[in-house]
């Protein structure tokens, strides 16, 4: 391993230099305007790939956007074969008024690169790329086979992934799959995620009267589409962050004695935590810490509204629309199909008869969860020990990876989540950055991985 240390220590620069080139391509996935810049991520990817010693390298077309494949499959079949799975697609920029520089013009500042998909997930899988590099380039191989597979969907729900999955299954045939696409707990606290949440992601569209009305002519005698909205949203939750659906918590798994006593180990400092988002108060669903209530309990948020006059100055209007999004993070075991048709019934139930309302469903995930016993867990924790100079922690993450759990049904494969990034670099939000000392230890790290893995009877 020395030699491929030291090659990746000496070759910090052009790492960086070349995650530059990625994060300046604006591949936004839920914008159809930016096709071509998908395609062009997607070759970004596809020359980085080959350029790194991987066979077979080759980019597939899918009824969305298109995925990229590479391999390395000479180790023997004694050894494990893992699959490396990212996605170089982003989230849109809005509201772009708040980027401190343009999105996709990447800045370092004190050794932290701002620009969109820098943590999420362009930085990350980036990572793995250079790790693959400093074997081959150092020793002509890799310890174990390697398959890795970069999409374009995973911020629109991965709705094309598990169809490949399933056409290509022999293809991407392995063991385990590795992905860097979590967070870690703390900075310079290396982590391993043994958990995601699920999503349901819904819309409400409600509809009044046929035409926005002047509101000293109308108004207390028809409905507000707004108001009503406001009715709906209100009685989701309680005042005390429980959320209202019948039949919600039915499958909900407790977390057990032992997991909230991990749970209580975990460094997590309330003060500075509201001092950062510059709020005056916690709140969350009573009778759960906050570590609990944002990684290992489901939720319930309105992520946007709309409707009406919201230009400046004063239009006294009734509008004839109004609208809002809404997700449910779900923890494992839980059904999406199960709690979209909960929200969708209850909904109808609770909505004035004086206007029309149609919530459905938009895009979801299952939960995942994946038992730390596992050898090539333990071999993650000891590589991450050896990159960081720290002894790793063991997490659940907040966020959902959708297609991790297609991973286990479809390939029969567990996900080995291992993160770089840090929950406070703006992932989807404005100002999104990576510290870029965590990309060189992440490189470090997956490179001892892959020499961990190698020999995972001794953690049997």
């Amino acid at each position: 391993m020395e030699n491929i240390i030291d090659y990746i220590n000496k070759n910090k620069k052009r790492y960086v230099d070349e995650l530059i080139d990625f994060l300046k391509i604006p591949s936004i996935s839920n914008n159809p305007e930016n096709k071509p810049d998908m395609l062009d991520a997607a070759k970004w990817v596809e020359n980085q790939l080959k350029g790194v010693g991987l066979e077979n390298v080759k980019i597939y077309e899918t009824d969305g956007h298109p995925v990229v494949y590479g391999d390395w499959l000479k180790a023997g079949k004694d050894k494990p074969t893992i699959l490396v799975y990212g996605h170089y697609d982003v989230q849109p920029v809005d509201p772009i008024e708040l980027w401190s520089n343009p999105p996709f013009e990447p800045v370092i500042k004190d050794n932290i690169i701002y620009a969109r998909g820098a943590t999420d997930d362009k930085g990350q899988l980036f990572i793995h790329i250079k790790s693959i590099e400093a074997h081959i380039k150092n020793t002509g191989k890799l310890p174990v086979n390697v398959k890795v597979l970069i999409e374009g969907e995973e911020e629109i729900g991965s709705p094309n992934l598990s169809k490949f999955l399933k056409n290509q299954s022999k293809l991407l045939a392995s063991d385990y799959v590795v992905i860097s696409d979590t967070s870690m707990y703390a900075p310079d606290l290396p982590s391993i995620c043994y958990g995601l949440r699920g999503l349901a992601f819904m819309q409400i569209d409600i509809v009044g009267p046929n035409r926005d009305l002047h509101s000293g002519s109308y108004g207390g005698g028809v409905n507000n589409p707004i108001n009503a909205l406001a009715h709906i949203i209100s009685k989701l939750k309680d005042d005390k962050g429980k959320i209202l659906i019948p039949g919600f918590y039915d499958d909900v798994i407790p977390l057990s004695d032992n997991e909230r006593e991990e749970y209580e180990k975990l460094p997590f400092d309330e003060e500075g935590f509201k001092k950062n988002l510059e709020i005056d108060e916690i709140f969350g669903e009573e009778g759960y810490s906050t570590k609990e209530r944002i990684s290992g309990r489901p939720t319930l948020d309105c992520n946007g509204i709309w409707g009406g006059y919201q230009g400046e100055g004063a239009k006294t209007v009734l509008p004839s629309k109004a609208g809002a999004k809404v997700s449910m993070r779900l923890v494992p075991n839980q059904q999406p199909e199960i709690i979209e048709k909960l929200f969708i019934d209850y909904v109808n139930k609770i909505s004035p008869k004086s206007v029309k309302v149609n919530a459905r469903a938009l895009h979801s995930g299952k939960g995942s969860m994946t038992a730390i016993d596992t050898p090539a867990v333990k071999a993650a924790k000891v590589a991450l020990q050896k990159g960081f100079n720290v002894e790793p922690v063991f997490m659940r993450e907040g966020g959902s990876i959708p297609i991790v759990n297609s991973f286990k049904e479809i390939l029969g494969a567990d996900a080995i989540l291992l993160g770089f990034g840090l929950a406070d670099e703006n992932a989807h939000s404005p100002d999104e950055h990576y510290d870029l000392s965590n990309f060189h230890r992440g490189i470090l790290s997956i490179a001892y991985y892959l020499t961990e893995l190698e020999n995972l009877e001794k953690y049997k």
